[in-house]
This record gives C-alpha cells, structure tokens and sequence, in this order.
C-alpha cells in the first residue's frame, strides 16, 4: 500500500492547547492524525520561525497520539500572512522544490489551517498539480457526536468528473451548448454530433482562431454566428459580430474596409473609418472565404492576430483591437500556399483548430430534421405557421433523400427550396401538387442544361459558386474562352500569343503575358492558378 502524506501550515490559532484542557479541544492538525480511517504515515507541517515553539508542541502532540506519523517541520520565512503574492512564493517554492513520489505515496493538502489567502494559495497551486494532491478539509464533531477533540475530515479530489451530480451538470451544460451551436436541430449523423461537440469545447475553453472549412452552403457563417452567441451568453465576449465574406472585398478598398483609415489617406476619404478588425474590438471577428484576400492584406492580418495591433491606411500610429477570429474558406488552403496564393505563416496561425463541415449530401440522414428547422423559421418569418401536408411530405422527402437528391449548393439550396414552397402554399399548406412542383424544379437544375457549355461549368467549378454568381454573361463566355486557351498554353506568354494574334500585328511592341495577366488578375487569377487546376483535373 502507498504511504499517506499530509502537507500542511501550522495553525496559529486553532492549533493552539494549553493545559489543564488541551486534549478536550478540538485541533485540526493533531485531530487529523487522530482519524481512525486515516493512517497519516507523514506530515510535513509548514510554520513561521516566530511559532516554533507551538510547532514543537503539536509534533510532541501527534506522537503521543499516532506514534506512526512522522512529523518534519519547515520554517518559512517571514511573510505578511495576508499578503497574496508573499505567501504563494513561500509555498511555490516548497512545491517546486519538494521531492514528490507519486508511486509509493498519496499526497493530502490540509486547507483548514492558515490565513484565507494561504488556504486560497493551496487549493491554486493543487488544482495546477505544482502539489500532486488531493484536498482534505478538517473541523470540529457536531455538537452531541462523541470524540469532538478529533473531529471529522473530507477529502476533495479536484478531477470533478469523480462527482456524479458536478459531473451531471457538466455534461448537461455542455449537452446545451451543442445543441445551441445546432441552432436546437436533432441532427442525427454520428459524425457531424461529435464534429459539433469538438467545436463546442473548443469555443468555449479556447481564444484562438477557429477555421472552418467546407463546401460553399454548408453552414459555416450560421455557425460562426452561434459561437459568437455561446461565447456571448457565457460572457467570455462582451464586443460585437463582425462577418465579410472576403470575396466581396475587392481593389484598393479592402486594406481600408479591414484595418480602416484616416481622413485624407486616399482621394474620397473624407473622414475615418474605424474599419472591421476595430469594430470588432472585444467580439468575434468573421471572415468568411478568407482565401480571397490579397498576399499584402494577409500579412496585415497575420500582425493583428499575433500582436493585436495594425496600421490603419495613411496612418503612422498603431491601433489595438483585441478580437477572436474565425475564418471560413471553401478552397484548400494548403494547394493555395504551394500556389503562392496564400501565406503560410498565416496558415499556420489559423490552423490550430481546423473544423470541416460535411456536405448536405454526406449527412443526408440530417435533411428530416433541417426541413422541420426551416420551416419554422419561414412561419417565423411569414407571420403564419406553415407546414407539410403527409402526402406531400413523404414525395419531398423520398425526393431529397433519395438517389436523385445531389444538394449541390447544400443547406441554402434546401433553405430556397422550402423558401418556395412555404411562399406559394395556399393558407400554409403545403400540398402534393407543391412539392411535385418543388422537385420537377430541382431535378432540372441539376441535370447539365443543353444549352450549358462545359467550359461554363469549369468556369464555376475554378471561381465557386459565389463569385461565378457576381458575374455578368459576356464576361463568363469571354473568361471561360480565356481560361481554356491558358489551360492548353505551355506558359503565360504562349497563351498570350493565342489570344491577340491579331491585335498585336497592328502594334510596333507587344507585351502580351503582361496583357493576360493583367485580364485574369481582374478575376483574382493567375496563370499558375489555371495550370495547377489543369494539373489536378488531368490527375483525377
């Protein structure tokens, strides 16, 4: 069996006894050793110098009643008892210098003795292991129980998953915060629950960046949005919500929109402006499609991250904004940093918590339960409740769930899809003739449209869905006309040549890379874009 050890400080006043009735006293140091269900097989008792003479009568006092406990005193120095920094150095100097063995010893701090601030040092210094220990706490027998002189004692373990009813309410509240991050939706697949309670210890016991990852629709903003709102409920953020999606942000004006400037730093700043990273001071900042920006605005960004302060635009004096980012991307960010388009210090940075979200189609089993979600939201949003007749709910659902149901464009395309139904139902009924409709619907967007070219197709496929939405027609039949001619080119100015053969015999200099890369640059893109993706379609 391992030897019991108590560590604990000499009380100057309660461990006081003087004759003629010492013994019918009740003293926690020596009525610790007096337990009959606690062999104390040492007891290292900590003192000032100006109490020796007491210590000396409690280690006389503790051999006449537990002859099998050792008693080693240790004179600390001199300390104002109350003074917090004072008498946490005295003890974290015994700790660190204590030689513990844990495999042949079981280490009890008594916390009953001492000051208030030396009681406070010992439970700190044992819930970070500096004493490998649990608590025990000592007093007086109730009033009529025999042997009051001894006392009773209790030992607290710190691990409080020991404690069912702690334990209970532990996982009640962490039950609740997975269902907040849910938005209260009974998903039902495996592995998205336990993606969602990882998150969900992480946002709540961590500060650092969380990046989210997945394709376009799959829910990162909402999710960003509920984390801000759990963090905000358990009062770790009292600042705002601040999201942008990254690919909106475009020219000169991103370094402004992001880090702010001053009046005057640019033609049409006519007064400052604080800018997203400042406004979200204290809160969550959110940059969705992080990928889209800029080399320059990332390594601003990596500075205000790692420092928490930037340069606003035209200005020479730093500003601070103390914010948790989250960051979403639907790319892979590590090809982007092979490709030169992405830092990868900052990648480093943001990378610490990486969370995917799965598709609609990889979790299909949870579509039930987002359709009941979403229409209670739209009968939020209507004024009027709105649901499924059966008929009508079983074909929407046998569609959806079933072999037909691609879900491209995820949750938003089902949130649009009943956004449609639930506008047309007449009194709120959805009806069989409705969702018949709704899936006539879908099944055609989903299959290749005849007149839909394939370039178009890789075209959306190469910029996403979102920015492929932002353009206009002449510029995607132009653009995807361009990326092919780059995609077949063996470099930047091979591709040139192809595409102003003719302009370029009317001029006496040509400069036609320079040219083309300026045009795709308008895009976000870059020739090695089009060759890495030329690249990895020819591998698939």
């Amino acid at each position: 069996m391992k030897r019991t050890v108590v560590i604990g400080i000499l009380g100057a006043t309660l461990d006081q006894g003087r004759e003629p009735r010492r013994w019918d006293r009740w003293r926690p140091t020596v009525g610790l050793c007096q337990q009959d269900d606690l062999v104390v097989s040492r007891f290292e008792l900590l003192h000032p110098l100006s109490h020796m003479k007491l210590a000396r009568q409690v280690v006389a006092d503790i051999a006449a009643v537990s002859p099998e406990t050792e008693v080693r005193l240790h004179a600390m120095d001199e300390a104002d008892p109350w003074d917090f920094e004072e008498v946490w150095e005295n003890l974290y100097r015994f700790a660190r210098a204590y030689p513990f063995d844990t495999d042949a010893e079981d280490y009890l701090v008594h916390i009953t003795t001492g000051t208030h601030v030396a009681q406070i040092c010992l439970f700190l210094l044992t819930e970070a292991r500096y004493f490998p220990a649990r608590l025990v706490q000592t007093g007086p027998a109730r009033r009529g129980e025999a042997g009051s002189p001894t006392g009773a004692y209790a030992i607290i373990d710190l691990d409080l998953s020991r404690y069912d009813r702690i334990a209970a309410r532990f996982r009640e509240e962490a039950d609740a915060g997975v269902s907040f991050l849910k938005a209260g939706i009974d998903t039902r697949n495996v592995a998205f629950n336990r993606l969602i309670e990882r998150i969900e210890t992480v946002a709540v016991a961590s500060r650092a960046p969380i990046l989210l990852t997945g394709p376009t629709g799959a829910g990162k903003t909402l999710l960003a949005r509920r984390i801000y709102e759990l963090k905000r409920a358990r009062r770790q953020v009292a600042g705002r919500f601040v999201d942008v999606n990254c690919a909106t942000l475009r020219g000169d004006g991103v370094m402004a929109a992001l880090f702010g400037h001053t009046r005057g730093a640019f033609t049409g700043a006519v007064s400052e402006r604080l800018g997203l990273l400042r406004a979200a001071d204290g809160g969550v900042l959110f940059l969705d499609e992080i990928g889209e920006l800029g080399l320059e605005e990332q390594a601003m960004l990596l500075r205000a991250i790692e420092s928490r302060t930037f340069l606003p635009v035209g200005s020479e004096r730093e500003v601070t904004s103390d914010f948790q980012l989250l960051a979403g991307t639907n790319r892979d960010l590590r090809q982007a940093v092979r490709a030169g388009r992405f830092r990868e210090d900052l990648l480093a940075r943001i990378d610490l918590w990486t969370f995917r979200l799965p598709a609609l189609a990889d979790r299909i089993e949870d579509l039930a339960p987002n359709l009941e979600y979403e229409l209670d939201r739209l009968s939020r949003d209507l004024g009027r409740r709105v649901s499924f007749s059966r008929e009508a709910l079983d074909a929407f659902l046998a569609f959806a769930t079933g072999p037909e149901g691609l879900w491209p464009a995820n949750f938003r395309e089902l949130g649009a899809a009943v956004t449609r139904m639930a506008t047309l139902a007449p009194g709120g009924r959805i009806t069989l003739d409705l969702a018949h409709e709704e899936t006539a619907r879908l099944r055609a967007a989903w299959s290749e449209a005849p007149d839909r070219p394939a370039a178009d197709a890789a075209l959306e496929a190469l910029l996403g869905a979102d920015r492929y939405a932002q353009l206009d027609r002449f510029d995607r039949v132009q653009l995807a006309d361009v990326v092919a001619v780059c995609r077949a080119a063996s470099s930047l100015s091979a591709a040139g040549r192809v595409l102003f053969a003719q302009s370029r015999t009317q001029r006496t200099t040509t400069n036609d890379a320079d040219r083309l890369r300026k045009y795709l640059a308008r895009f976000g893109l870059s020739f090695a874009d089009l060759s890495t993706a030329q690249r990895s379609t020819v591998d698939a």
